[in-house]
């Protein structure tokens, strides 16, 4: 029986020193971290400044530090001119807690001027060679805007689970647009041929120019870092773990 404390418990507060785009572009720390790849290495990029963080309570957090200063687990960016905030979450968030978590974001969104909230996202399913690729799990609105004339196909059969499925429940259900994109990751982290994926994506949907050829070199500095959030991955129950079931 589990004893992970409800996601009731559990709060989370969003602050921010400026206000955000109208577009939220997120990564999470999930299995492969190809999502989370991806969005800082935008952030590195693009040359985008933090302008807010997450804080948790009564969750087990992580507190990451680079060159002896210490950061926020997870962080907002942007910068003038780009009409895009990044989300890069660090923090592995278990299913419990999810809900919670998503509904933080969609408060602070409801209440920011937010329209839209894309998530890139690595999931560990059986595919093959053919099948590295990106695809969709979108709202009508979300397809209707950013979708039409791009080469991405939509997912076969599934369901979401944890933090993507209760921001794209809201999509559902509000004037919120909401899009997903998910392509199969490897074990072995960072998944960089995903995160390359999932940034031609980006770059497809938004019309963003960024270089991809240092990502190679951007995965293998902070590998050892990523090695370390992906063992606190595979420690983590498997009840704690989001349950995204797709089918090609």
């Amino acid at each position: 029986m589990s004893t992970n404390p409800p996601s009731s418990r559990v709060s989370f507060e969003i602050r921010h020193d400026e206000e955000p785009s109208e577009t939220l572009l997120a990564g999470f720390s999930e299995f492969g971290l190809a999502g989370l790849t991806a969005v800082q290495y935008l952030v590195e990029r693009l040359d985008l400044e933090e302008t807010g963080h997450v804080t948790a309570e009564r969750l087990p957090a992580i507190t990451p530090f680079q060159n002896g200063r210490p950061h926020h687990h997870t962080r907002l960016f942007s910068r003038p001119g780009l009409d895009l905030t990044v989300l890069v979450g660090e923090l592995f968030v278990p299913v419990w807690a999810a809900d919670s978590f998503a509904s933080a974001i969609l408060d602070w969104t409801q209440g920011n001027g937010v329209e839209e909230i894309a998530v890139l996202s690595g999931i560990p399913v059986p595919h093959g060679p053919e099948e590295h690729r990106v695809f969709f799990v979108a709202t009508d609105d979300y397809r209707e805007k950013r979708l039409d004339g791009v080469d991405i196909p939509g997912m076969g059969r599934g369901f979401l689970d944890g933090t993507k499925a209760t921001l794209v429940a809201r999509g559902l259900d509000s004037s919120l647009t909401t899009g997903v994109y998910v392509t199969p990751v490897h074990a072995q982290t960072p998944d960089v041929e995903a995160a390359l994926r999932l940034i031609d994506a980006v770059r497809d949907v938004y019309g963003i120019s960024v270089d991809t050829g240092p990502l190679e070199e951007f995965a293998e500095e902070v590998s050892e870092y990523y090695a370390e959030l992906a063992a606190r991955l595979e420690t983590a129950q498997e009840t704690e773990r989001p349950n995204d079931r797709m089918y090609m």
